[in-house]
């Protein structure tokens, strides 16, 4: 496997990533979407590529605007996870598709972990061309999922409604970008971020009827189902929907990274003609 470092040009930022390429040349490619307050070289999008590239498939793991939780990238300027933007999030994946296109891979599979599965049944629906779909731990997403998330200890914990308050009031007095620490997970956000979090983020359920391509949806057995909705998102699901339950693993599938990648390589095998190819 051969990696690339790149940098993906956006209309501001621009978004980090790896390209990896199998020996020979690539039957296909894939795009990896990184879970909320991570990053190109963590979790999935690490661990999964040297998988891909048995197949004969290339990948594309890249930062979104929103990675990390804070950090600066070449002034002092703060960026990350804590100023993310649905809506720049949704973006920064049609960059990375379009970059893909470009280096001749215009319908790539789409794999995302946690919300960057949330944000691929969004990115699938948007693309039709797409020919499989990977969720990994994707949330529920929707108007509910901050209350349920919190419900669970993270984010706003048991402090929700003080907490939301308080970012409307800051949106509304033009402080929007303003640090507000969170008790629980992911510990810090700004004020509009909150608020964006709470109303725009795509609605897993809602949107299974528009996926037409096959899917794989895994979970671990730590990790509560009606957060993670593999089964509800089957039973909607616009096409053929595969569900996949890790024993002993947790969200970030810590020890089992093995069995993730099997179970994955194994069902792309089995549902994308190219995969196990090599021109």
């Amino acid at each position: 496997m051969r990696t690339e470092l790149v940098s993906i040009e956006t209309d501001t930022l621009p978004l980090d990533g790896a390209f990896y390429r199998p020996d020979g040349e690539p039957a296909g490619a894939v795009l990896l979407f990184h879970g909320n307050t991570m990053n190109f070289y963590s979790g999935a999008p690490r661990f999964l590529p040297p998988a891909l590239a048995e197949l004969g498939l290339a990948s594309l793991a890249f930062n979104r605007r929103g990675h990390d939780i804070l950090g600066i990238r070449d002034s002092r300027a703060a960026v990350g996870a804590a100023f993310q933007l649905t809506r720049d999030a949704i973006a920064d994946n049609r960059y990375a598709a379009r970059w893909l296109a470009g280096r001749g891979f215009s319908a790539p599979i789409v794999i995302g972990h946690s919300n960057g599965g949330t944000l691929a049944v969004r990115h699938v629906a948007d693309h039709r061309e797409t020919p499989a779909l990977v969720l990994l731990s994707a949330h529920m997403g929707g108007r509910g999922m901050v209350a349920r998330a919190s419900k669970a200890g993270l984010l706003a914990g048991d402090r929700l409604a003080e907490i939301t308050a308080r970012a409307r009031e800051l949106a509304a007095a033009g402080r929007g970008r303003e640090l507000m620490l969170l008790p629980g997970w992911w510990y810090v956000t700004t004020a509009e971020s909150f608020l964006d979090l709470l109303t725009e983020s795509p609605n897993l359920c809602a949107l299974a009827p528009e996926i037409k391509c096959p899917v794989l949806y895994l979970r671990g057995d730590q990790e509560p189902a009606d957060l993670y909705p593999a089964e509800a998102f089957q039973a909607r699901a616009g096409g053929p929907c595969d569900v996949a339950i890790i024993s002993d693993c947790d969200h970030f599938y810590v020890g089992r990274e093995r069995a993730v990648a099997e179970i994955v390589a194994a069902w792309l095998q089995r549902t994308v003609p190219e995969c196990g190819e090599t021109r």
